[in-house]
């Protein structure tokens, strides 16, 4: 993206581009509020159906570990059967289980529900990028920061979006998903055409034969240990932070920003004057300490880690994903999915165990734990450092940018 100016009014700006890709940007927007839309109503949501933390905890665990698994199948799916017909199939997902989980009259009922709608949210978010730049007008580097905006402003608009239909109602949000969704799959059928299918299949197993290269897995690996960490963070301290859907939303849409930030502008800045892995490695320790200060401070403190938290995680993201993508010899939609099989298990784990942790110690147990595993992520960086160094110092600063969307891409 050197030399290119996004935002120039020529045939590549970010500003025109078809309605297609305006469409299918949207619709991102809706499918990356997704993942925060239930912060923070996880407490309302626990007392309208009589649950504990840990049960409702659920809902990010089911939801994570169905995107695990379908890691291996959008590759599977999309190359067959195109990126259009793929979008829709995990739009009408999304919005059947989104709307169910509004109905939902036990929590056992609404976790099942929020599988499906995982589901779906795979199908679409890994194959939107592809579909966006496929479809973009002068070129990719404007539909990739269009993709990037999308994202950002998703991740931090869903807390926010949550709390303020949430503050009616528990069961609102989960609705007005449902509605959004569906908008966006009126748009992606009315002005998205469908786009050239790859020339080679993908199969079920090519992920994980992308793993045996030594690289790669240990990257996943380290990745498995702070999604922990990760989702410690966005699962567990609404419970701590026990405020109301209003203030919850109002911080974790500052921690959104930051990460948005962090992951776009600072990380890519930070990479050229430091390199890949000292980044990386910093960033993780440094999300260590704030997690121990979040887990042993008051009220207060705990807020502003939360916050501060966002900026490291979007540092990570941006590092890991960019090592993911380069650091084998498997083409990068399988380097992904490889990648994303692996450490979205870990999100999946964290949301379950963190209340369970405490559950069985104290309410400080489950943030040192958390912040065990971010500094363990660090070290199998520096253990593996000499299977990641060459390739950290080839990356160009552009990966910074093309590829830091692929982490909830895949």
């Amino acid at each position: 993206m050197q030399g290119e100016d996004p935002f120039d009014q020529g045939a590549g700006s970010i500003l025109r581009q078809p309605k297609a890709v305006w469409a299918t940007a949207g619709a991102s927007v809706v499918a990356f509020m997704g993942i925060g839309l239930v912060d923070p109503i996880l407490p309302s949501i626990a007392k309208g159906l009589e649950a504990t933390p840990s049960q409702v905890s659920l809902l990010f665990t089911s939801y994570f570990l169905i995107t695990a698994v379908a890691m291996l199948v959008t590759g599977f799916v999309s190359s067959r059967i195109g990126g259009r017909k793929t979008l829709l199939a995990g739009l009408a997902l999304v919005v059947v289980f989104a709307a169910l989980s509004g109905t939902s009259s036990s929590v056992g009922e609404l976790v099942g529900f929020r599988a499906g709608w995982g589901l779906g949210n795979a199908l679409f978010v890994s194959t939107a990028l592809a579909v966006i730049v496929g479809a973009a007008a002068g070129g990719s580097s404007a539909a990739i920061l269009l993709y990037e905006s999308a994202l950002g402003l998703g991740m931090a608009c869903g807390p926010l979006v949550g709390a303020l239909l949430g503050d009616a109602s528990w069961r609102y949000p989960f609705f007005g998903t449902a509605a959004l969704m569906a908008i966006g799959f009126i748009c992606i059928t009315a002005f998205l055409k469908e786009q050239p299918r790859p020339a080679r299949k993908t199969s079920l197993l090519d992920p994980i034969k992308a793993l045996g290269h030594g690289g790669l897995a240990s990257v996943a690996t380290s990745a498995f240990f702070y999604n922990y960490s990760f989702f410690t963070i966005l699962a567990f301290t609404p419970f701590v932070l026990n405020m109301t859907p209003y203030k919850s939303g109002a911080v974790f849409f500052a921690w959104g920003l930051l990460l948005a930030v962090f992951s776009v502008l600072v990380a890519p800045r930070l990479q050229e004057r430091f390199g890949s892995l000292k980044v990386l490695g910093a960033s993780l320790v440094l999300l260590a300490v704030d997690l121990l200060v979040l887990g042993y401070g008051d009220h207060t403190t705990a807020i502003v880690c939360t916050i501060v938290s966002g900026a490291f995680i979007g540092m990570n993201n941006t590092v890991y994903t960019e090592l993911a993508l380069g650091v084998s010899d498997a083409p990068r939609p399988v380097a992904s999915a490889g990648y994303n099989f692996v450490r979205w298990f870990a999100a999946a784990a964290a949301p379950y165990l963190a209340p369970k942790i405490e559950e069985w110690s104290d309410i400080h147990i489950p943030f040192v734990v958390a912040a065990v595993t971010a500094v363990a992520g660090a070290v199998v960086v520096w253990i593996r450092r000499a299977a990641l160094t060459h390739e950290a110092e080839e990356l160009e600063p552009r990966h910074a940018t093309e590829d830091s969307v692929a982490v909830f891409a895949d």
